[in-house]
């Protein structure tokens, strides 16, 4: 199956709400995952960039880590087009450690705006690949239909 480019991802992490553990001790690898798993609420903004949007971009990631080390992704974005135009982008996904203390991100995601530019977006299944660095999270998406 060919993948047709969409668009580009650079994001900074600008906030984590915490459940009970660090998730900067998580980001280190010095986390020792509890039986029950790890939960973050990571905020993150940036920007977008590609050949079908252009603009701006901040979210919410409801992460869920579980005791395997393997982190579910549950994301929830807002991306402005430099036109003003919103559109609404969700995904999930899965995030897993690599010995140099990145994490590689895959994701599966969906689009939907009304503006008539932008509606075509709704029809499509999207695929991110990616990773996370200290605070830069930097991804690819791709057309997967």
């Amino acid at each position: 199956m060919e993948k047709k480019p969409l668009f580009e991802a650079s994001y900074d992490i600008t906030g984590v709400e915490e459940f009970g553990s660090s998730f900067q001790a998580l980001l280190q690898g010095k986390l020792e995952i509890p039986k029950e798993g790890f939960r973050a609420n990571v905020s993150f903004k940036g920007v977008i960039s590609g050949p079908e949007i252009e603009g701006t971009a901040k979210g919410v990631d409801y992460l869920y880590t579980r005791a395997d080390g393997c982190n579910q992704l549950n994301v929830k974005v807002t991306i402005t087009t430099k036109d003003g135009k919103n559109i609404s982008f969700a995904a999930d996904g899965v995030s897993t450690p690599q010995p140099d203390g990145t994490f590689k991100l895959a994701e599966n995601v969906t689009l939907f705006s009304s503006h008539p530019e932008y509606a075509h977006l709704n029809q499509l299944q999207v695929w991110g690949i990616g990773t996370v660095k200290g605070i830069k999270i930097d991804l690819k998406f791709y057309s997967a239909t």
